[in-house]
């Protein structure tokens, strides 16, 4: 399956739901967790142990996020990518 994440908060909830295998996109705002410091970055960093995590490049650059103050192991990925894994993954969840 492939996650679609935005929500700003990124809820334990919602990572708990991601399953061996599945794929985490982090877009928008949820791109904030994605930093080493974040209060995300344990739990951020127990997922990447089971599943591919990815952030939208473009995104990280709105947010001004440069590629070394994000947790290593996660896949900095652009548009193209994201519609080529929407494309290979049959079941998509949004999270907003």
């Amino acid at each position: 399956m492939l996650h679609l994440i935005s929500q700003i908060t990124v809820d334990d909830s919602i990572l708990q739901r991601i399953a061996a295998d599945d794929v985490v996109v982090i877009l928008d705002g949820a791109v904030l967790r994605t930093l080493y410091k974040s209060n995300k970055a344990i739990a951020l960093t127990d997922l990447l142990r089971y599943s591919r995590c990815c952030v939208l490049n473009e995104h990280l650059l709105r947010y001004g996020i440069l590629e070394e103050e994000i947790i290593n192991g996660i896949e900095i990925i652009d548009y193209v990518t994201l519609v080529n894994l929407t494309l290979t993954h049959p079941l998509i969840q949004t999270w907003n």
